[in-house]
């Protein structure tokens, strides 16, 4: 339901209010159906004298394309953000999760970190740069697109492979951080910026055998047998530690500024991922999403199995989720690294295959953004993360772009609100917005 029709004036337009303004827009994903927030944004930036065009392949689901001319000394930069968001279907709230209430010092709503907060702060940032008399070095080019919660088939990915010349020249780009995010001991605020994702890779693998009846016991290569060892194969989660440049230098950054038994930890597990214990002084959350961006994992998620309890089924699938680290780690590299690790042959089908993603770089543009962020929270520390999720990032790369994803957002230390993507209670504390807005707003002027 959307309660405001009209945007606000933009001499006084900020990211709180713009925050609850789109959040108002229910853009639930699916269907979607974005294009009353995109018309929203459309009036917003038209009326500020910004430079728009809406690009469609799905009427219902359009795309907005925004340009800030720059003084042309540096390549255009990218901001993307999507507008539609995950259910709300079965999840219990404190406040209803569309009416962008403003309590506690906190904006509510389904999208508030994810990602209509990060977007009005980009959008207040823009609206901002408008008004001053001081050019950014390159033009700043907004993608506000639809779909990136369910494929992006109408949004980026639709831009990237149809309208590519509209990110021509562009050298970097930066969206949502993907929900990267590690407390440790709660000492020390941490601002991830995302230098890579894993890409999925969704296999389905099935197993055939004698089916019989059920009081008996089943043979070697009955199918309950087969999954039986390839669910013992994969309880781990994962295909065993590969060596990370950038996951190195986040754990040595983050054991400087957590000196201790923390601090020993991080280095340990530098030093040797294979070793089991290395992360006990971590909580388990912490030490699980270190081990996940430190290999390929794979998870079974889906069984489709018998439909009587007393019959041995002669068919058995599974799904598997399958995460791959960037890099020229492949497809068939993957799939024949499960055989391996199953230990007999496996029946695979692809189901989905994402866009492979470059290894991540730490040049001069993730210095800028570090810099901007230690400049504004000199408390903070800046550190590079590679998130196990993926988002529209994973696409641009395809044009030549090099793509971060950089939410700053002044949370408390030690806080998890970037596990609140996709829950219940969703929300976003207000001076984290302000900071989110002064931060865009120093790296589009600092930039290149």
């Amino acid at each position: 339901m959307t309660t405001l029709s009209q945007p606000c004036r933009t001499d006084t337009v900020d990211a709180v209010t713009l925050a609850q303004q789109l959040i108002r827009f229910d853009t639930t994903n699916p269907p979607g159906r974005e294009a009353d927030c995109i018309r929203f944004i459309d009036d917003l930036l038209t009326s500020a004298g910004i430079a728009t065009q809406i690009i469609a392949k799905d009427p219902q689901r359009p795309n907005l394309i925004a340009r800030l001319p720059g003084s042309g000394e540096a390549p255009p930069l990218l901001l993307h953000a999507h507008v539609d968001v995950v259910p709300t279907t079965g999840q219990s709230w404190s406040h209803p999760p569309f009416s962008g209430d403003l309590r506690e010092e906190h904006v509510w709503g389904r999208g508030a970190i994810d990602m209509k907060g990060s977007l009005a702060a980009m959008l207040a940032a823009l609206l901002r740069l408008n008004t001053q008399a001081t050019l950014p070095a390159g033009d700043i080019i907004l993608a506000v697109v639809a779909d990136e919660e369910n494929g992006s088939g109408v949004g980026a990915r639709y831009l990237v492979q149809e309208h590519a010349h509209l990110f021509d020249h562009v050298a970097y780009a930066i969206g949502e951080d993907g929900g990267a995010s590690l407390e440790l001991d709660g000492s020390r605020r941490l601002h991830p910026i995302v230098v890579a994702e894993k890409r999925a890779v969704w296999l389905r693998a099935t197993f055939r055998g004698p089916a019989g009846h059920a009081s008996r016991i089943p043979a070697a290569h009955a199918a309950p047998r087969l999954l039986t060892r390839l669910l013992n194969a994969l309880s781990d989660g994962g295909l065993g530690p590969e060596p990370s440049a950038v996951t190195a230098h986040m754990l040595s950054e983050l054991a400087a500024a957590h000196p201790g038994p923390i601090g020993q930890a991080l280095l340990r597990f530098r030093d040797d991922p294979a070793d089991l214990r290395a992360l006990d002084h971590l909580s388990e959350r912490d030490a699980l999403f270190l081990r996940s961006i430190s290999q390929h994992t794979a998870n079974p998620t889906v069984i489709r199995a018998g439909h009587k309890t007393n019959v041995i089924p002669g068919e058995i699938s599974v799904d598997i989720d399958g995460r791959l680290l960037p890099g020229t780690f492949t497809t068939d590299d993957f799939i024949a690294a499960l055989k391996a690790k199953a230990g007999f042959p496996l029946d695979i089908d692809i189901l989905v295959e994402g866009e492979a993603m470059p290894e991540p770089v730490l040049g001069p543009f993730y210095q800028r953004m570090a810099h901007v962020l230690r400049d504004a929270d000199p408390d903070g520390i800046p550190v590079p993360m590679t998130t196990t999720a993926s988002t529209d990032a994973r696409l641009f790369p395809q044009l030549g772009i090099a793509s971060y994803g950089f939410m700053p957002l002044l949370l408390p230390a030690g806080s998890a609100y970037r596990d609140l993507l996709h829950a219940p209670d969703e929300r976003i504390p207000v001076d984290a917005l302000h900071f989110a807005t002064h931060c865009y707003q120093q790296l589009l002027l600092s930039y290149p």
